[in-house]
């Protein structure tokens, strides 16, 4: 059988200590499964990286995070790109695929703090921060006196500016910690019952042209089936209610048995409108199907209303 594996590839990813986490156990993947194959790491900056001092809705998206890396993959100087899955949009640019879905590390958001040991020890009026507005609907709904407050940056960054006392506490995703050895930073993993995780929470990706197709054949050996099934899941669920940046959108699919299940969520900014929703797949029925029928379901509900603040 021939091999498909390249002699070298360029991993293309951003300069933060978590990307870097990301692309070399990507790279240690491909390594492993490909001995023959020597990678190397493109170090980048994005302008979401850039600037700071604004809220991602407010300045482009998420997508802010992957234009350089893509422009380094059109222009030959990389070969794949490695993202955190909950970063990259529904709609990627044409010519682009995610070709590789990396098993799921813990997906609940985390609740960090110096002095409170979980949401409901928080006193009325203290400040919590987070830069997602999705984290933000969930709070305010379990807790409306609490203050959310913006906060942006790279993991180590938020550590900072909550040891420097300008939060009470401040909301992550468990993985970022998790992958970066801040594990007992962690007070409380917050139950999905108050706040469901971001569409591709806890998965690592891999990006590449289309048009490399004896690469995405070669890389398919490290492609984790399950969380891919389940990302494809939640993806088409925010992709049918166009959801982004801008919108307070959540879905978390897990496998009980052989069977799909999906956890959804919508919401206004503020938290006073707050739709919840439990699919179970059918018979048959393909992870996007299902995402699908639950977003039209969700949109049944009110969900469209809610989302184009009209509800």
């Amino acid at each position: 059988m021939e091999n498909l594996a390249p002699k070298q590839l360029v991993i293309a990813t951003r300069e933060s200590a978590l990307a870097l986490w990301q692309s070399q156990y990507v790279l240690s993947l491909i390594e492993k499964s490909a001995p023959e194959t020597k990678c190397t790491l493109l170090k980048m900056k994005t302008k979401g990286d850039k600037i700071l001092d604004r809220a991602l809705n407010e300045i482009g998206g998420k997508a802010l995070f992957m234009k350089e890396l893509e422009i380094a993959m059109e222009e030959g100087k990389a070969d794949i790109a490695v993202h955190s899955l909950k970063d990259v949009p529904y709609e990627l640019p044409k010519g682009f695929s995610l070709v590789v879905y990396t098993k799921r590390e813990n997906p609940h958001d985390a609740f960090v703090s110096n002095h409170y040991h979980s949401l409901d020890a928080l006193p009325k009026g203290a400040v919590v921060g987070t830069s997602s507005l999705r984290r933000k609907a969930q709070i305010l709904a379990y807790r409306d006196d609490l203050i959310i407050k913006e906060l942006r940056g790279n993991v180590n960054t938020r550590l900072n500016k909550l040891d420097n006392g300008e939060y009470d506490a401040i909301i992550l995703a468990a993985a970022g910690l998790i992958r970066l050895g801040f594990e007992q930073r962690i007070q409380m993993l917050i139950p999905f019952s108050i706040s469901l995780p971001a569409v591709g929470q806890g998965v690592v990706v891999v990006e590449c042209l289309n048009k490399d197709q004896t690469l995405i054949e070669s890389l398919s050996a490290i492609n984790h089936t399950e969380s891919m099934l389940c990302a494809n899941a939640e993806r088409a669920f925010n992709e049918a209610l166009e959801g982004g940046c801008h919108a307070p959108i959540a879905a978390h699919a897990s496998f009980k048995g052989d069977l799909l299940q999906l956890s959804t969520m919508v919401a206004s900014e503020d938290g006073q409108r707050l739709l919840k929703m439990n699919v179970k797949a059918l018979k048959d029925e393909k992870p996007d199907e299902l995402g699908r029928r639950a977003a039209k379901k969700m949109i049944a509900r009110g969900a469209r209303e809610i989302l184009d603040n009209k509800g």
